[in-house]
Parts: C-alpha cells; sequence; structure tokens
C-alpha cells in the first residue's frame, strides 16, 4: 500500500463517510463537490488511488473502496471522531467547532497520542455528532436508522445522528433542543416532540437528523 498522505486521507475518508448513512455509492462529480475541487483534478487522483489498490472505479461510474481503502479510511475517520470527542469533552469546544479543528489534528498527533486519548475517554463508541468511532481493529457499530425526512408521523425513535457538514444548522437545532440520544416522536418533518415538549424544526434540519428505525 502507498504511505500515508493527508490528500489521500482526505479522499478516503470522503467516500467511506458518503455511504455511512445511505447506500448510494459517490461519484466523481459527488466527490469533487464534497472536496471542493476542480472534477479533472478528482478523476485523476481516483485514478491513482485505483492503481494503489484503494479504490474501485469505471470511467464514469461510482467510486468505492476496497478491502485495504476501507481499512486506511476507518483509520482516518477514527482518528477525526476521537478528536472531535476529545475537544468536547476536555476543552470545551462545541458541535459546531469541532470538525476544523480535527481536519487539522488528524494528521498531525501521533498514534500513541491517539490511543491515550481513547483510553481516556473510556473508548467511546460515538462522536458528539453521532457518528460511530471504529475501534482500533476497525470494528464500527451501528444500529438501523431512518433519515427524520423519511420517517413517518408517529415514528418514535432516538436521534442517532446529526450531520456536522453545515454549523450554522447545527446551532440551529441545537437552540431547537435537539440532542443526540433524546426520544422524539416525528409530528412531522419541522416537528417532533420530545420530553420537554414539542420541538420546532429549521428548515432543512429533516435532511440532516437520523433516527433510530
Amino acid at each position: 500500500m502507498a504511505p500515508a498522505s493527508p490528500v489521500t486521507d482526505d479522499y478516503l475518508k470522503t467516500i467511506y463517510h458518503h455511504t455511512e448513512w445511505q447506500e448510494r455509492r459517490i461519484t466523481p462529480s459527488q466527490l469533487a463537490a464534497e472536496l471542493g475541487l476542480a472534477p479533472s483534478s478528482v478523476t485523476e487522483m481516483v485514478q491513482k488511488l485505483a492503481a494503489q489498490g484503494l479504490v474501485t472505479h469505471r470511467p464514469y461510474g461510482p467510486v468505492s473502496l476496497t478491502p485495504d481503502g476501507e481499512a486506511r479510511a476507518k483509520a482516518v475517520v477514527r482518528r477525526h471522531r476521537l478528536i472531535e470527542t476529545w475537544l468536547v469533552r476536555e476543552f470545551g469546544y462545541t458541535w459546531d467547532e469541532v470538525h476544523e479543528e480535527a481536519e487539522v489534528l488528524e494528521h498531525t498527533i501521533s498514534d500513541r497520542l491517539l490511543t491515550g486519548i481513547d483510553a481516556r475517554l473510556g473508548h467511546p463508541r460515538f462522536d458528539p455528532h453521532g457518528d460511530a468511532i471504529p475501534d482500533a481493529a476497525g470494528g464500527v457499530q451501528r444500529e438501523d436508522f431512518v433519515l427524520l425526512a423519511d420517517a413517518a408521523p408517529g415514528h418514535e425513535g432516538r436521534v442517532l445522528r446529526v450531520s456536522d457538514r453545515d454549523p450554522a444548522m447545527l446551532r440551529a437545532v441545537e437552540t431547537a433542543g435537539v440532542e443526540v440520544g433524546m426520544v422524539v416522536s416525528v409530528v412531522d418533518a419541522t416537528r417532533v416532540n420530545a420530553p420537554s415538549g414539542m420541538l420546532s424544526l429549521p428548515e432543512g434540519a429533516a435532511r440532516i437528523v437520523w433516527l433510530s428505525a
């Protein structure tokens, strides 16, 4: 396998993350949009990753991780999410502040420090947003889920995850009273019943909140 590099790791992490909460594989154009890069640059890099045995890809088709690529992606995701959890628990960061910090730190901290962080935190299984943290062997624990936008009225479930893509939306969801782990009953795409009462959600929140199925 090729030596680790931040660029390679960012590609693999993005491909892995795309299919965590839905089944459709990522296309090169989607990958370019996610990474904020020109499609031609992404196509060239995907070809390099394929040559290294990290992804499989056919021209104009979606991109998939190979077993080696998935193992490497999980290692990077593990670092990122442990760092996010560490920043929230130990340094008082809010869940909308940690992503960018973790993007930098995941490429710089040593394996020894990461192991120490994991132990200090009690080997957490999920990060502050509800995303699963792979264990040291690459194992992931995740339960069946449904996107709030797809949940039927009356569906009751725990909030499993809130996407960290948009910090402003994270703050708005938090202001509305939604927390990972809370049990809610769906009224519609903009309202849920929670232990504290009816919560009105910001526009678009139903596309970034996942509940237990």
